[in-house]
């Protein structure tokens, strides 16, 4: 299995011997040894895949690279992070994702008025099985525990992705900009409850949802 592991905050070094990664077309930086690069589209599903990411608003392209050595990635100086997934399921938009082992699964997952708040999609991509992924964030991702005694509120555009038994439900609310006056239009916020953890940035996206 290939190893992540993490060059400073926004250069991410994939060892392979002999196996392969998928990631983000494009997102090569360099590389030392043996590598082959594949263009793959859908994530790598193949003709199934590649229809529901089309029909769902998910559709990404991504790039197989195998070899022996070690490959850098890297994609507009975001910040990288590196998730460790044991049989569990991550839930990430397909612009936050820049690498994934190739035995992980990737697929689609209904978001609702979630994914519409943050002005994507309807649909977000689903990273499930043993090994690992590195995420993006604009600014150092902090991960944040969900737990059923402290369920976790976080601003629609801060959100990045969260693993583990977590429920999410929308509600309408104020954040400190809207109440300090600064907010324009109504705030939305996602509440998440359950067990895991929850992937935030400290650089907020603009939403549909309003300034928030």
């Amino acid at each position: 299995m290939a190893t992540f592991r993490l060059q400073g905050s926004k250069v991410l070094a994939v060892d392979m011997t002999g196996d392969s990664v998928k990631a983000k077309n494009g997102s090569m930086v360099a590389y030392d040894g043996r590598m082959a690069f594949k263009k793959m589209t859908g994530g790598g599903e193949g003709i199934r895949g590649m229809v529901t990411r089309r029909l769902t608003g998910e559709e990404m392209t991504v790039m197989e690279v195998k070899g022996q050595g070690t490959c850098w990635f890297a994609d507009r100086a975001s910040e990288i992070s590196v998730v460790n997934l044991r049989g569990d399921k991550l839930f990430v938009e397909s612009s936050n994702l820049l690498c994934t082992d190739a035995g992980l699964r990737t697929g689609t997952s209904f978001t609702g008025v979630r994914g519409a708040s943050q002005g994507n999609g309807l649909f977000t991509t689903t990273v499930e099985g043993h090994g690992q992924a590195a995420i993006m964030s604009e600014g150092p991702a902090v991960a944040l525990r969900v737990s059923r005694e402290h369920p976790l509120t976080v601003d629609p555009g801060a959100y990045i992705a969260h693993q583990g038994n977590v429920r999410q439900s929308f509600q309408s609310g104020v954040t400190f900009r809207t109440f300090m006056g600064e907010g324009g239009g109504e705030a939305f916020q996602i509440r998440f409850e359950g067990d895991g953890l929850v992937y935030v940035q400290p650089s907020e996206r603009n939403t549909i949802a309003g300034d928030v």
